[in-house]
C-alpha cells in the first residue's frame, strides 16, 4: 500500500513529502535537523529556520521526494 503524500506549512511556503519516492539520503537531516528530523513526529518542522533556508535545502533532494511551492503560487490540485 502506498504512503500518502504529507505537506507542511510555516504559512509562506507548503512543503511536500512523498515518503515512496524517498531513498533516505539523509541529506535533509543531516544538514538542517532543526527543520528535518526523522526521530521526531511531525518529523518536519517548518518553524525551525527561514523559509529560504527550507527551499535550499529541499532542491538538494537527489530523489525529488521533498519538494516545496509558495503558498501565493498554490499549485492548481
Amino acid at each position: 500500500m502506498p504512503l500518502s503524500t504529507l505537506k507542511y506549512t510555516n504559512g509562506e511556503v507548503t512543503v511536500i513529502w512523498k515518503p515512496d519516492t524517498c531513498i533516505h539520503s539523509k541529506i535533509c537531516w543531516t544538514e538542517l535537523r532543526e527543520v528535518f528530523d526523522p526521530f521526531k513526529r511531525p518529523w518536519v518542522n517548518m518553524e525551525g529556520n527561514t523559509t529560504e533556508r527550507i527551499i535550499e535545502q529541499i532542491k538538494k533532494c537527489p530523489s525529488g521526494a521533498l519538494s516545496y511551492y509558495m503558498n501565493e503560487e498554490k499549485p492548481e490540485e
